[in-house]
Parts: structure tokens; sequence; C-alpha cells
């Protein structure tokens, strides 16, 4: 796999993806400070919301979700692996457990638990390296959660920060489930039926969940 290649999920010559990358200047920037760039626009740009699920693929489409305003982890990550493979930057998607320390009463009340699965990330292909970028949490959120926004430097791994800015318990991260040539979605069903048994009670079949 090159991780370069367009695919049904990774949909990155639609009109939606090229419109986004369409001002970046590519000419004059090296790949470290495209993928820069790119992190900080998918970062800020979609507002982080993991309350709203699907199980439906046509929403895990890049091009489905650059119309959205807000996705969760996978969307996000899905948007930035796009960009990034149109600007001709290797990338993949990384999916994890984590555990949220900060905020997490109505995570609680929805999902029964204050454990993310599956949390979606970025592997990124630069310098001879692979790195795993986390472009979850917009800027705006930060704020409210009292955690510095995440920033990537273009050559160190910048994945979510375990403490807060007053030193409280952030995000810890439980369990690696390693990397994906392309959009797991049976995988990523099991997994929340697994970890999010009373979200599924109701309705098995359900899909489409507004939490």
């Amino acid at each position: 796999m090159d991780y370069l290649s367009p695919t049904y999920f990774f949909d990155y010559k639609s009109d939606e993806i090229q419109q986004l990358i369409a001002n970046v200047p590519s000419a004059s920037l090296s790949q470290k400070e495209i993928a820069q760039h790119l992190f900080l626009k998918v970062r800020d740009q979609w507002r982080y919301d993991p309350y709203n699920l699907s199980f439906n693929k046509e929403k895990y489409r890049a091009s489905a979700i650059a119309k959205r305003t807000e996705g969760h982890c996978v969307d996000k990550s899905i948007l930035l692996i796009s960009c990034l493979r149109a600007m001709g930057i290797p990338a993949r998607l990384h999916l994890a457990k984590v555990k949220n320390h900060i905020a997490v009463e109505r995570l609680i009340e929805k999902f029964g638990s204050n454990e993310l699965t599956p949390h979606g990330m970025v592997d990124a292909y630069i310098n001879d390296k692979w790195l795993k970028l986390s472009p979850t949490f917009n800027a705006s959120l930060c704020t409210i959660l009292k955690v510095a926004p995440l920033d990537f430097d273009g050559e160190n791994d910048a994945v979510l920060q375990a403490f807060n800015e007053e030193g409280t318990m952030f995000m810890e991260y439980l369990e690696d489930y390693g990397h994906f040539d392309d959009v797991p979605v049976a995988f990523m069903i099991a997994n929340a039926r697994e970890h999010y048994p009373a979200i599924f009670a109701a309705n098995t079949d359900q899909t489409e969940f507004q939490l």
C-alpha cells in the first residue's frame, strides 16, 4: 500500500477536497510545512462532536465530511488523510482507545463510559518517518477545557495531551489498534457494540445515533 492513492473513503479527487487544498501554496512550502498547514485547517475548521455517530459508510467519505461543520476524531482524521494524500504526503488511519478525564459527565451519561473508542488519528510519512497526528480538538473547545491547543511541529508526534494547563489528567491512551489501509467500518461497528452496549440495546439495527 502506497498510502497515496484515492479510495472510496479518501476520495481526494472530489471537488470538496480539491477546494480545501486549493489555497495551499504547495510550490513554496516543504512537505513538513504543508502538513502543518493542513493539520491546523482540519483541527480548527471542524468542531469536535463525539455525540453524532454514524455507521453508514457513506458518512465516512472525506467529501461528505467536508460538507459538514463538525465531526468526531475519525471524521477529522479521514479529512486530514485525504488532504495529505492529495498533496503527495503518504497518510493512513490509526485507531486506538483513549480515556477522557475532563468534562466527562455527558460522555458517561450518553456512552455509559468516559472511554472513547475507536479513537481516530493520522499516521503521516514526513521526512522519512511516520508521525502520529491528532487533529481532534478545535482551539475554541480547548479554551473551554483549559487545555492548550495541540500543535504540530512537523517533526514529532502530535498526540492528545496527558494533562491540561492546570496539571489535571486530561487524556489517557489505553489501547492501540494499529493502522489501517482504509477506513475499517466493520471493525468500528464491532468495536462500538462491544464497548457501548447500552447505545445499541434499544435497536440492534440502528446505524445513526444523535446522543
